[in-house]
């Protein structure tokens, strides 16, 4: 079985002081993908780099404390490459892929929007790039048979049921037509598929709270988190969660559980 987890830490030193390392240890997830790791390479500390267990792989953001990806990883990769070939989101620290005999998990963080229009219009070119690029790892999927997942925070909720209060949230970012419109074609159009949604149908899986108000506490969410991957490893998906028992971050951690190895 193999274990993929993917979380938005919000900060990795944040991450780390509210207990991170020590869940991972129980946890034992084989891969953790993380996101938004806010910390340049000169900053991290060997506890932060290879955790018990684990080594460290990193795309930092040129901007101090912004953005930034990252994965830990049990089992060694054959390979590990960062970037989608675009100079402006790459300097952002946007994504990370590592490479095994026939399956790669990807940790992307794709922009918020929601600081405004400025930042909007930069996820509308991210969503520009990023789709011809899935695409890309779809042909070398029918080509050769590789297996892609790609964890990470998508920062949009893709239908009525992925958010509390969808009604009130149409024209706010992450809730837009044009970009649940886009997720739709990755789905329907680009042939991948959303894992936790094709085990999970329930309401109410939220991985995403807002600081403000009481938004934790009355569990008014937004699933923004996603493994999305390929239909062959799709297929082989037996089990998700997202974690709320503790809290590191603003965001929960998901897991899915693979019937497959690496």
């Amino acid at each position: 079985m193999l274990r993929i987890t993917s979380i938005n830490l919000n900060g990795i030193r944040s991450a780390f002081r509210k207990g991170l390392q020590p869940w991972m240890q129980t946890h034992s997830a084989d891969v953790l993908c993380l996101q938004e790791i806010k910390i340049s390479d000169a900053d991290l500390t060997d506890d932060l780099r290879h955790p018990p267990g684990y080594t460290g792989h990193f795309c930092h953001a040129i901007k101090k404390g912004y953005s930034g990806v990252g994965m830990y990883l049990r089992n060694t990769a054959e390979r590990v490459q960062a970037g989608l070939n675009c100079e402006e989101f790459d300097a952002e620290g946007r994504i990370i892929r590592a490479d095994w005999k026939n399956l790669s998990v990807i940790s992307a963080y794709l922009p918020s929007g929601s600081s405004g229009d400025e930042r909007q219009q930069a996820k509308y070119r991210f969503l520009d790039v990023f789709g011809p690029w899935l695409d890309e790892l779809m042909r070398e999927h029918k080509k050769t048979g590789r297996e892609f997942v790609i964890c990470g925070d998508w920062n949009i909720a893709h239908k009525e049921i992925d958010l509390k209060n969808w009604k009130s949230n149409q024209k706010n970012s992450g809730f837009l037509p044009e970009e649940r419109a886009w997720l739709t074609e990755v789905f329907d159009k680009r042939g991948f598929v959303d894992v936790f949604r094709r085990l999970d149908e329930r309401p109410e899986q939220y991985t995403w709270w807002s600081n403000r108000g009481q938004a934790w506490a009355k569990n008014v969410g937004w699933r923004i988190d996603y493994q999305i991957a390929t239909p062959g490893l799709a297929a082989r998906a037996r089990s998700a969660s997202i974690y709320k028992d503790e809290r590191f971050s603003d965001h929960a951690p998901l897991t899915i559980d693979y019937d497959t190895a690496l």
